[in-house]
């Protein structure tokens, strides 16, 4: 089972704001590599702000348009995630538990957790075996 953790934007990872001790980062490397002794990190990023970023707008016409950053309200952007696969929902949710506080200790902050889609959780199609073939020719 893979579980996303998604660590919402805040005005200040908007702004490119780090903190200004090394507490944060340390806390976050101290987590990683407890992920990773345990085996279960497979990615895990910070999102630089959505000003140097764009979207996709897919119109109901079947258009595309292109959309420059910076986006809408910090509160619906993603300023990091972390990916992660094990055993089970209460395995990611204990994992999750000890993520640091992202914004550093006593600074509000939001991380969501979510888990991904496995290609036996969609209907069954022959275009799904395209991915499956795919995820085989990865491995």
């Amino acid at each position: 089972m893979r579980f996303m953790m998604i660590v919402r934007a805040t005005p200040n990872t908007e702004a490119g704001i780090f903190p200004e001790d090394d507490t944060l980062m340390a806390a976050m490397a101290s987590y990683n590599e407890a992920l990773t002794q345990a085996g279960v990190l497979l990615d895990a990023a910070g999102l630089q702000p959505s000003a140097k970023g764009w979207l996709i707008r897919y119109d109901r016409d079947g258009s595309r348009r292109v959309v420059d950053g910076p986006f809408a309200e910090a509160k619906e952007l993603i300023a990091g995630y972390t990916l992660i696969q094990v055993r089970s929902r209460d395995e990611a949710m204990e994992w999750a538990r000890r993520f640091p506080a992202p914004m550093g200790e006593g600074v509000e902050a939001v991380v969501e957790v979510r888990q991904l889609y496995d290609l036996d959780d969609l209907p069954q199609t022959e275009s799904l075996e395209r991915f499956r073939r795919m995820e085989a020719a990865r491995q």
